[in-house]
């Protein structure tokens, strides 16, 4: 079994903005971003309707904590791509 650190080294590259955690985090930040700022601006015409808990500006807190988490897992555990190498192979075993 070997660990993606040691497959970095041996010629595999990081998917980065490619890695579809990166993409979900992103998509999640900007839409907890915009339901917090909604809730926070709401007025209390707003807060009547859903007895009286600021449901955008929870949901859009718990997108943002989400978001934070798929991006610090996609940073801490990237995704390697092996690299062929000139002979057509993986390049995972060359040495």
């Amino acid at each position: 079994m070997t660990d993606e650190g040691s497959t970095a080294r041996r010629g595999g590259r990081t998917a980065g903005v490619f890695d579809v955690r990166a993409v979900i985090a992103a998509l999640f930040a900007v839409y907890g971003v915009v339901l917090a700022v909604m809730g926070a601006t709401a007025g209390q015409a707003e807060l009547g309707k859903d007895l009286g808990v600021n449901i955008n500006l929870w949901a859009g807190i718990g997108m943002l904590v989400f978001a934070v988490l798929f991006g610090l897992w996609a940073w801490l555990r990237p995704i390697v791509v092996p690299v062929e190498n000139a002979t057509g192979g993986s390049g995972e075993y060359s040495e």
